[in-house]
């Protein structure tokens, strides 16, 4: 532990905080990637990972879409140096058309490494709850986001990371678009959130957070019980209960296709399981094709006009 810990007097506090983080052991998984853009969670995170493990790499990314943005490279080099941790940056081009944040999000994670450990907090984590019941999910998505090294301040709330910069005298990045309400999860942060604690008279994100847990808990138990399943033996699928077909059948597209699969393409394939087609198209040029009592997922350009087609 490097001994500016020892000597601030927000040392005790940090270790305080880092207990309730999921970091690896010590001298695991090193180097240890940290993405931070110089906003209060991030810089925790920075300082967090920098009180618990050795070897770790602060990474910050410029996209290029405010002319401050080359500033706040300074704020993250300045902090890493200050917390003796090793400092990356790199700009990116954020390509033209809708959904801002989520093509700057795209384009960030193509050049940080695998598996960076991000500054996601547990008011983050409710906001991602909600997203995704309006989305439709399952217990799958209402899972949110699992905690790990990689979520490693998945634990810690909002306010205690901007209380973590004042201890240490940090100057978090101000991003404007925070404060945009056309974007939804600004929406939540901001408006509804604060509506649902006024509604209920209590604070609605361990709440959430905690139904998140206990979702993935059922979850992860379901998808092993799938796991055991071969899921392209319609007799097989045709035996179980329809949850665990589904999640079967769909575990098993997702492998086979190498991308996410919808509810609505999980139920087109359960009809060809079942007979009730001779094939259903999915996205991206796959479909699902049944022969005897045997399933194939595959690939096809010019997929055949007797399949079911994708919505």
């Amino acid at each position: 532990m490097r001994s500016i810990f020892h000597t601030h007097e927000a040392g005790n506090e940090t270790a305080e905080l880092a207990r309730r983080c999921n970091f690896p052991p010590p001298g695991k998984d090193v180097p240890y990637h940290v993405a931070v853009s110089g906003g209060a969670d991030s810089l925790a995170l920075l300082v967090l990972s920098a009180y618990s493990l050795t070897g770790v790499v602060a990474w910050h990314v410029d996209h290029g879409l405010r002319p401050e943005s080359a500033k706040e490279a300074l704020v993250v080099e300045e902090a890493a140096r200050r917390f003796g941790v090793d400092f990356r940056s790199v700009g990116v081009d954020v390509r033209a058309g809708p959904n801002l944040e989520e093509r700057a999000r795209l384009a960030r994670f193509q050049v940080l490494p695998a598996g960076i450990a991000t500054g996601h907090t547990a008011d983050d984590q409710a906001e991602t709850v909600l997203l995704n019941m309006m989305r439709g999910a399952g217990s799958r998505g209402l899972a949110a986001m699992a905690p790990g090294p990689g979520k490693p301040i998945l634990g810690i709330r909002r306010h205690e990371t901007k209380a973590l910069c004042d201890a240490w005298g940090l100057e978090p990045v101000s991003d404007p678009t925070n404060s945009d309400l056309s974007l939804r999860r600004n929406a939540l942060r901001h408006l509804v959130v604060p509506k649902l604690g006024e509604i209920f008279e209590r604070d609605p994100v361990p709440i959430l957070c905690a139904q998140a847990d206990l979702l993935r808990e059922e979850s992860e138990f379901l998808d092993q019980m799938a796991n055991a399943v071969d899921a392209a033996d319609c007799r097989e699928l045709g035996g179980l209960h329809p949850v665990l077909a589904r999640r079967a059948l769909r575990g098993w597209l997702e492998a086979a296709s190498e991308r996410r699969i919808s509810r609505a393409e999980t139920e087109r394939a359960l009809a060809v399981a079942k007979g009730k087609a001779v094939g259903a198209q999915l996205g991206g040029g796959w479909e699902v094709r049944r022969s005897g009592m045997r399933l194939r997922c595959q690939l096809n350009a010019n997929p055949s006009r007797d399949v079911a087609p994708a919505d």
